[in-house]
C-alpha cells in the first residue's frame, strides 16, 4: 500500500525543522500525532527515517534518499489539485486528424492556422486516406479522430455532425457543346465518372426525388477519389456528381456546367468521428465547434 500524502507531508516538515514539535505546528497536529504519522510511514517502508535522541533529530540515509522525492511528490500533488480545479488551463496534447485527400487540401489544411489560434494547446497532425481506412484507424487508435462523410454504424465510434455536403451533376461546357446532355436518352453517348462501381456519388443524384434511375450512360469509369474525378471531368473525359463546395469555383468561372438543374441531389454531412470510449470527448466537441466556424472551400 502506498503511503498517504499527509504522512509524506509530515515527513517533509519534520526533515525541514529536524524538530517534531515545530513540524507538528506546521501541519496543525500535536507532536504525538505527528510522531505517530512518522512511525506509520517508517513501518510501511520498513526502515527508519530519523535518528531520534533526547537532544537532536537527524535524517537517516534512507530519510536523506526519500526527502527530494517526497518534496517532488508533494509538488506533483499540488499540481494535480490545481489542474483538477481548472487553474492550469487545458493540457498540451497532439491530435492526429484523418481526412480524405481533396477535403484535406481544399479545406482542412487552409483552416489549420485558425484551429491553432483557437486551440493553441493542441498540435495538429494530418493523415490522408479514404473513408473505410479512416474509420478503421480511428477504431484501432492509430489516429485520434477523422473528418468523413461516410455513414458509420459501428457503436464503438462516436461522431459530431459538421458541415452539410451538397452535390451537383457537372460536365465540361466544350464536351456538352459537342454532345449535349439535356434529355435522358442523351446519357447513352456520355461517360459517367464515379469513385467505385456501386456509384456512391451518382447515387446522390439518382436517389433524389426529382432524379431517378433514368440516365443510362454509355460507359462508367471508376477513379477512386473525388480529386481524380474532378480532374477528368474538367478535362472533358466525362460527367460526374461532385461536391458543390469543391466545384463552386469551376461553376462560377465557367470551367464546368451544371446538368439537369431541376434535380436537387440528396445532401450528406461531414462528421468528426472518434472512439466512443475516448476520454477526450470534450476536446473533440471543441474541435468540431471550431471546424463548423470555418466554411467549406
Amino acid at each position: 500500500m502506498l503511503p498517504s500524502i499527509d504522512s509524506i507531508r509530515c515527513f517533509v516538515e519534520a526533515a525541514r525543522f529536524l524538530n517534531f514539535r515545530a513540524a507538528a505546528r506546521a501541519v496543525s497536529l500535536t507532536p504525538a500525532a505527528l510522531g505517530k504519522r512518522i512511525q506509520q510511514l517508517e513501518d510501511q517502508l520498513g526502515t527508519s527515517l530519523f535518528h531520534r535522541t533526547t537532544r537532536r533529530v537527524e535524517l537517516t540515509e534512507a530519510g536523506l534518499a526519500l526527502l527530494p522525492r517526497a518534496r517532488a511528490l508533494l509538488d506533483a500533488a499540488e499540481a494535480c489539485v490545481r489542474a483538477g480545479r481548472g487553474e492550469t488551463g487545458p493540457p498540451e496534447m497532439a491530435l492526429m486528424v484523418g481526412t480524405r485527400h481533396e477535403l484535406g487540401l481544399s479545406w482542412l489544411v487552409p483552416i489549420l492556422p485558425a484551429l491553432r489560434a483557437a486551440l493553441p494547446h493542441i498540435t495538429f497532425h494530418l493523415y490522408f486516406s479514404s473513408g473505410p481506412d479512416l474509420e478503421m484507424r480511428v477504431h484501432t487508435q492509430e489516429i485520434d479522430c477523422a473528418v468523413t462523410s461516410r455513414h458509420v454504424t459501428d457503436p464503438r465510434i462516436d461522431m459530431i455532425r459538421l458541415h452539410s455536403e451538397d452535390y451537383a451533376l457537372v460536365g465540361q461546357p466544350a464536351l456538352l457543346a459537342r454532345q449535349p446532355l439535356e434529355r435522358d436518352e442523351d446519357a447513352a453517348a456520355h461517360t459517367l465518372i464515379d469513385a467505385h462501381a456501386d456509384l456512391p456519388l451518382f447515387r446522390y443524384w439518382r436517389d433524389a426525388p426529382e432524379g431517378g434511375d433514368r440516365l443510362r450512360f454509355g460507359r462508367v469509369l471508376c477513379m477512386g477519389t473525388i480529386a481524380a474525378i474532378r480532374a477528368l471531368v474538367l478535362s472533358g473525359e466525362g460527367v460526374g456528381v461532385l461536391p458543390r463546395y469543391l466545384v463552386a469555383g469551376d461553376l462560377s468561372s465557367g470551367a464546368l456546367e451544371e446538368l439537369f438543374v431541376g434535380v436537387k441531389p440528396l445532401t450528406d454531412h461531414f462528421r468528426l468521428i472518434f472512439r466512443a470510449d475516448d476520454p477526450r470527448r470534450s476536446v473533440f466537441v471543441a474541435l468540431a465547434g471550431q471546424m463548423l466556424a470555418e466554411p467549406l472551400r
